[in-house]
């Protein structure tokens, strides 16, 4: 049991996939603007991350592995990641069409999103058993969401503060990233 609160610590926080990783950047810059977006946005996102490892995590170990498909992995597995992202599109336009509609081009970029993808080959790199693989998975969309969050709460701030012209939009929300980064190595040292 230990062991899975490690792997859930270390990928929420030690290891998080915006932070410390640096993956799914493009949605984390474009869709934080406002919170509620960037909570629908973390939610799909967290939707899809869940899905694409309880399928691909059998689907690597149960056929591609005994066919000796494995050096196929990461296309396979972006096509199951496509697969749910029409999914969960989708369910979004039939029952929360104002989000469909403010998250835009975004919702198909949880397809290309590579933190989805990083999440899965993750998992088999690390080899994780099926539940650690689940745990990591979860520990990393609640990271990548706990990002989204964070971030649209200093933008909201950005927008009342004094900035300087040579800082005033994209280079201030790099330099925040950044101290947010920062932040996040602090915690490289919770857990071996």
């Amino acid at each position: 049991m230990s062991n899975l609160l490690s792997i859930f610590i270390k990928s929420l926080l030690v290891d998080n996939v915006v932070f410390v990783q640096y993956l799914a950047i493009c949605p984390f810059i474009g869709m934080t603007s406002e919170t509620g977006k960037a909570t629908g946005m973390g939610l799909a996102t967290t939707f899809v991350i869940m899905l694409a490892e309880l399928v691909t995590w059998p689907l690597y170990n149960y056929v591609m592995v005994p066919l000796g498909l494995s050096f196929l992995q990461t296309i396979f597995f972006i096509l199951v990641i496509a697969s749910l992202v029409q999914l969960v599109e989708f369910y979004l336009k039939k029952s929360a069409p104002a989000l469909y509609s403010s998250m835009g081009i975004y919702l198909s970029l949880i397809t290309t999103n590579c933190a989805v993808l990083g999440v899965t080959l993750n998992c088999i790199s690390k080899n994780y058993n099926y539940v650690e693989s689940i745990v990591y998975a979860f520990g990393t969309a609640l990271g990548f969401l706990l990002s989204m969050v964070i971030m649209s709460g200093v933008r909201g701030k950005i927008k009342t503060a004094r900035i300087p012209a040579a800082f005033k939009g994209t280079p201030i929300l790099f330099v925040s990233a950044g101290l947010l980064s920062l932040a996040f190595l602090g915690f490289k040292g919770l857990i071996k």
